[in-house]
């Protein structure tokens, strides 16, 4: 059965304990896991290509020697028993199956062949579908030369019209990140699904990395595990949307929604910080000031009617801005100018306020992130891009660029937690799995993927915007973390709100749809 994803990811060896955990209880057995798992994939696939449901069709099921394989057998099994040509072929020693995959190797033995791999021709030029229960997330190294030289005869012409199938994740990937396992000489291959049916939960490596790549869509099934959940260390959750009751304004004086301040470059580079402030202002912060150098503000002047200005040269002049406390939300970086960036971040961060530090006021502390770390405050948000982010934690960044030789790989879940806990604050690496992290540990992705791909976003000012709706939520008084999330998701829903053709200074406009249909 087919069922709403959970918000939560789930490891490989999360999933395993709650397995483990469920079958302690007695209430059910490892055989009756993959007697439910075969059963969603195969209800997955006849949802998926309905036209698959009206005449016997042809399979080809790839078994591995694990529980992976377990669920394949079964797969092989009732499609068999629908009346389908089913051809199974198992990779592996039988009598070093696991006792539960044993008992439906055996059952599948006892009514059809299995054959060895590869697969050889396809039997039939109207294709079919195939499926992979080779490994799913239980895979630690890379596929050997064998089995990978199967999986990628899969590719040939012959199997071009044959749909494919992934059991829990398409074997050859990191079930943890997403990246391809490879060996010594960086050589890897995974198998390319159309549909991957995973269970219980979404695990990490469906939308990290190379993930979306080859899992295709992706489908999750429950087999019956109920709502225990293991966690290593802090929350690990999918971005969903923000609830309205935490975002919608109330009524009140403009102050009690916030103050934000935006810090400008000089003339000639304030683009940025005005795009910043029309995301604060649209979000709801009940003010919104540019601060710019003096030479600035005809420039300024020319684009900003509601957002207010005041001239700002020095970083003393900043510390006297900062006198007033209804300024409670900061945003440093779009447009700033590195040296700019390095007079004023420090007063910005010992003034206690929420803070979002982008951009130049990253690139900055290229050279000393030590300098950066030391002044960071709880309160504090990081948005770097990949660049960004190298430059400030280049040992994190070559970590994720090292080959993934070994399973669970280090994906960009543990760079941003790790990053997130040196800088004591809150860090979101944007890209299209937009990874948002704490100090605590806790963990938020946000996927542009299948029907929330938002490729327009890649455009000049995007990523200003996005800071500007966090320094506004700030502002509002959501923490953090919440903060992040929320103009996370809010930045992609205006985009797809827009479509084709989006420039940056259209998101900040499609807002109050994107609120309304929230219901904010």
């Amino acid at each position: 059965m087919k069922t709403p994803m959970r918000t939560t990811l789930v490891t490989a060896a999360q999933m395993r304990a709650i397995e483990q955990t469920a079958m302690a209880t007695g209430r059910i057995t490892g055989a009756d896991l993959m007697e439910r798992a075969g059963r969603g994939v195969v209800d997955a696939i006849v949802s998926h290509w309905p036209q698959l449901a009206q005449v016997p069709g042809r399979a080809i099921v790839l078994c591995g020697p694990g529980n992976n394989g377990g669920d394949g057998f079964v797969i092989a099994r009732l499609l068999h028993g629908w009346g389908w040509t089913v051809a199974a072929h198992f990779y592996g020693d039988p009598a070093r199956l696991p006792h539960e995959a044993a008992t439906h190797y055996a059952r599948w033995a006892s009514m059809g062949a299995i054959h060895p791999l590869p697969v050889g021709a396809a039997p039939d030029a109207h294709g079919g579908v195939i499926v992979d229960a080779l490994f799913g997330t239980g895979l630690t190294r890379a596929l050997v030369p064998d089995l990978a030289q199967a999986i990628l005869s899969l590719d040939a012409a012959a199997f071009a019209n044959w749909h494919r199938v992934a059991v829990d994740l398409p074997s050859g990937l990191c079930a943890d990140t997403g990246r391809v396992l490879v060996d010594a000489h960086g050589q890897g291959v995974a198998f390319r699904a159309d549909l991957t049916v995973s269970f219980h939960a979404q695990k990490p490596g469906h939308i990290l990395d190379r993930g979306p790549d080859y899992c295709g869509d992706v489908v999750v099934c429950d087999i019956g595990l109920g709502r225990a959940e293991a966690r290593a260390q802090g929350e690990l959750a999918l971005v969903d949307a923000p609830m309205a009751r935490d975002i919608a304004k109330t009524a009140g004086h403009k102050f009690d929604h916030g103050h934000a301040l935006v810090l400008s470059g000089g003339l000639g580079r304030s683009g940025a910080a005005r795009l910043a402030a029309r995301g604060a202002l649209r979000i709801g912060a009940g003010l919104v000031t540019v601060a710019a150098p003096a030479a600035a503000m005809a420039e300024c002047a020319a684009q900003l009617t509601a957002i207010m200005l005041r001239p700002l040269d020095t970083a003393a002049e900043f510390g006297v801005m900062l006198d007033d406390h209804r300024i409670n939300a900061l945003c440093l970086g779009p447009g700033l100018g590195l040296a700019r960036a390095r007079d004023l971040v420090a007063v910005a961060l010992a003034a206690g306020r929420g803070v979002v530090l982008d951009a130049d006021a990253l690139s900055a502390y290229a050279g000393a992130p030590d300098a950066l770390f030391a002044m960071l405050h709880p309160g504090a948000v990081l948005t770097p891009h990949d660049g960004e982010f190298a430059r400030l934690f280049p040992d994190l960044a070559a970590a994720l660029g090292a080959p993934a030789l070994r399973g669970p790989a280090f994906s960009r879940i543990c760079a941003v937690r790790t990053a997130a806990k040196r800088a004591g604050c809150v860090v979101l690496l944007k890209g299209r799995d937009t990874v948002i992290a704490d100090q605590a540990g806790n963990c938020a992705v946000h996927a542009a993927l299948g029907p929330r791909a938002a490729p327009w976003l890649a455009t000049a000012g995007s990523g200003d915007v996005l800071a500007g709706l966090i320094t506004g939520l700030l502002a509002r008084g959501l923490p953090p973390m919440a903060a992040a999330k929320a103009a996370a998701w809010l930045h992609v829903e205006a985009a797809l709100t827009f479509g084709p053709g989006l420039i940056a200074e259209d998101l900040p406009e499609v807002l109050p749809a994107v609120l309304r249909r929230l219901g904010a």
